[in-house]
């Protein structure tokens, strides 16, 4: 499983300066690595590229509503 030391995290341009965002390292072709931008050494969830496609396509969708 990718660590926090060999990936380049990245987050998204619409989390402006705020460190209460999603990254995702994209460093392996079969994988990705989401964490939480304030919990640099917690979980990291991995997931096939396929299933997070999936669900970055179910998101601009709008399958999942949100709770504020």
């Amino acid at each position: 499983m990718p660590g926090p030391d060999i990936v380049t995290w990245r987050k998204s341009s619409y989390s402006g300066l705020e460190n209460d965002c999603v990254e995702v390292a994209d460093r392996f072709s079969d994988i990705i690595s989401i964490r939480d931008s304030k919990t640099h050494h917690g979980p990291i969830i991995v997931l096939a590229i396929d299933a997070w496609s999936a669900f970055v396509t179910g998101l601009r969708a709008g399958n999942f509503p949100t709770a504020l």
